[in-house]
């Protein structure tokens, strides 16, 4: 089997836990008993800014403090403008609501026919299978649910999920999210996706997961032969920042791809993280060379608490912009808002058309020039055949006298 090219990916190590024995340290159980969860935990660990330490004591209000020890490694513990440490660690602005903030921001739950079933679009579904992460991103869509802080009291139906998407043969689609659904055991994994291979007008499966980023020993050959049993499974994981490109997340990628499981990354545009253009370049080269499509740059959602990590979309426009022309194509992954109240994603995109007309398109390409495309069709005319000259008369025919 190849090897990923890491050759700038380094691997992170045990770091703080160097004492712990390898073989529990690759050990996804171990990584989620050992979770840092409280403000002591985090406070025997680092020096916390006081707007860290006054989003913890009020985390558990919204959305639980969760970091395993893999992911907790990854952050500069010097410095409070650390970009993974922004993801992971409460701050104050989590406590501060503005008035365009909703708990349900983009509109799942008028749009659920069964607990955890949401049927926005018309020919998928997106099946939450469980609260639960291996770590909680600070800027969460579904922060109501997850953690069970706001105590949601979600718990997964999965007959009456199954059971709905049997019953609308229009469904052809099923995204499996939560919470995490690669929390789940094999034996779970395997038998939920064996029931939705069973449905025959199901015809693509995709998994929603920030495991290979938060917990990549999570991936393993057993879970990978399960995936691989019942694929193609597409997966889109969720990498923001290149700094959790790693060895281990390039190897997890690795046995996932080998696995036959096609993968997409998610990303979230979120200020003093990926909010610049060389940062997203270099995030997306890096997941490219693991296997890893860029594929949407989500405009922050309006969660409740959120305002201190919205970017403004002009600069989410420049990034694109910066990419297009600039990189592969691959390279460069759909900017979308998902429209909140429920309207789905729309792909926000840069100005490259400046008008069209029933003649032709005008546009520009990356660098700025102007090129027409014609669409009315204008035929040449057919040439004029050319007169052919008289033949030259026989001998003896020419008509002169004799």
């Amino acid at each position: 089997m190849p090897n990923t090219d890491n050759r700038d990916l380094g691997a992170l190590g045990q770091g703080l836990w160097s004492e712990v024995p390898a073989a529990q340290w690759n050990d996804w159980g171990w990584q989620l008993k050992n979770r840092i969860t409280t403000l002591a935990e985090l406070d025997a660990l680092m020096s916390l800014t006081d707007e860290e330490r006054a989003g913890c004591e009020h985390a558990n209000h919204k959305l639980a403090l969760a970091i395993t020890p893999y992911f907790f490694n990854l952050i500069d513990r010097s410095d409070p403008d650390c970009p993974v440490r922004k993801q992971v660690i409460p701050r104050e602005g989590e406590m501060r609501v503005a008035t365009e903030e909703l708990l349900d921001p983009v509109g799942e739950e008028h749009t659920m026919p069964v607990p955890g079933l949401v049927h926005r679009y018309p020919d998928r579904v997106l099946f939450l299978i469980t609260d639960r992460c291996a770590s909680y991103c600070r800027y969460c869509t579904r922060s109501r649910l997850v953690s069970n802080a706001q105590e949601y009291n979600f718990h997964p139906e999965y007959e009456r999920g199954l059971r709905y998407i049997e019953e609308h043969p229009e469904v052809r689609d099923v995204l499996l999210s939560g919470g995490d659904p690669l929390l789940l055991s094999d034996r779970k994994l395997d038998h939920i996706l064996g029931r939705l291979r069973a449905i025959k007008h199901v015809e693509f499966i995709r998994i929603g997961s920030r495991i290979p980023v938060f917990l990549p020993q999570r991936i393993t050959p057993e879970l990978c032969d399960v995936l691989k049993k019942h694929g193609p499974i597409w997966m889109s994981i969720h990498v923001n920042h290149p700094r959790e490109c790693t060895a281990e997340l390039g190897q997890a990628c690795e046995r996932l791809s080998f696995a036959g499981v096609p993968l997409g990354n998610q990303s979230v545009l979120l200020r003093g993280v990926n909010d610049d253009v060389e940062v997203m370049k270099d995030l997306v080269h890096r997941l490219l060379r693991m296997r890893v499509r860029p594929y949407y740059l989500y405009q922050c959602d309006l969660i409740t608490g959120s305002a201190h990590f919205r970017a403004d979309v002009r600069k989410g426009l420049e990034i694109i912009q910066a990419l297009r022309g600039h990189t592969t194509g691959y390279a460069v992954p759909q900017y979308v808002i998902d429209a909140p109240g429920g309207g789905g994603k729309v792909p926000i995109n840069p100005e490259y058309l400046e008008r069209i007309t029933d003649d032709e398109v005008v546009f520009r390409n990356y660098e700025g020039r102007r090129y027409t495309y014609p669409l009315r069709s204008h035929p040449v005319p057919a040439p004029v055949a050319p007169v052919a000259p008289p033949l030259p008369a026989a001998a003896g025919t020419c008509g002169c006298r004799t």
